[in-house]
């Protein structure tokens, strides 16, 4: 990776507690099937859609995303939300890298599904259709036709009544398009099992996570005794 600006950038935010290699997997598969030239992982500060028990300090939930990415030069980490107070919006972060990067850039939201079925909660919602296209990264078990089929006519519902109407599916282009709007691109990111609640729950009980999590993140946090 060269020094020049990114032309395609990606922004993955997420509350990383902690980060796995899943999150990984599936932004490299999305940086791939995207062209994506470069992607910020973004830890939350205050997620305002969780409960802050059993949530590592910023600081740790920081320095494991950026110890996760240390090897791989088109990921990197921004500490935006963290040095914002109060609440993370995905909003403010957006208009964040609309002001740092270069106008020309082009620049993607990557989301998982269950996230994205509930985005009608986040502020300001309908100007993230506005402004930033999505990439919504499906979980195991959508492969095949029928569920893939229910899939569509689920996210069909949510766009058209929670969201804004007009949005078509086009399968020339794996997702929902719209006149004004953003698009929204359905990715099938071959997501491995794993999930943060999943290692904590493995480090409460004594069990190894070294097959969930990067060598340097899982001695980080044994070192620092965190989810114990």
């Amino acid at each position: 990776m060269t020094n020049e600006q990114p032309k395609r950038v990606g922004l993955f935010g997420g509350t990383f507690n902690p980060i796995h290699l899943g999150h990984l997997r599936a932004v490299q598969k999305a940086a791939e099937g995207f062209a994506l030239d470069r992607v910020y992982l973004i830890p939350s500060a205050v997620p305002p859609h969780k409960a802050l028990e059993g949530i590592a300090q910023a600081e740790d939930r920081l320095e494991m995303t950026r110890l996760a990415v240390s090897d791989d030069p088109g990921l990197r980490v921004s500490d935006v939300e963290l040095k914002r107070s109060g609440p993370s919006y995905t909003i403010d972060t957006v208009h964040h890298f609309r002001s740092v990067l270069p106008g020309n850039t082009e620049i993607c939201f990557i989301i998982g599904l269950d996230a994205f079925l509930e985005i009608d909660l986040w502020k300001s919602y309908r100007e993230l259709f506005e402004r930033i296209p999505f990439i919504v990264m499906i979980r195991p078990g959508y492969g095949d036709k029928d569920s893939m089929s229910a899939l569509l006519e689920r996210l069909g519902s949510l766009l058209k009544f929670r969201i804004a109407e007009g949005y078509q599916y086009s399968a020339s282009q794996h997702g929902y398009v719209h006149a004004e709007n953003q698009p929204i691109y359905i990715f099938d990111a071959n997501f491995m099992d794993i999930s943060s609640t999943k290692i904590r729950k493995q480090i409460k009980e004594g069990r190894s996570i070294r097959s969930l999590v990067p060598e340097n993140v899982e001695y980080f946090i044994k070192t620092k005794g965190l989810f114990l």
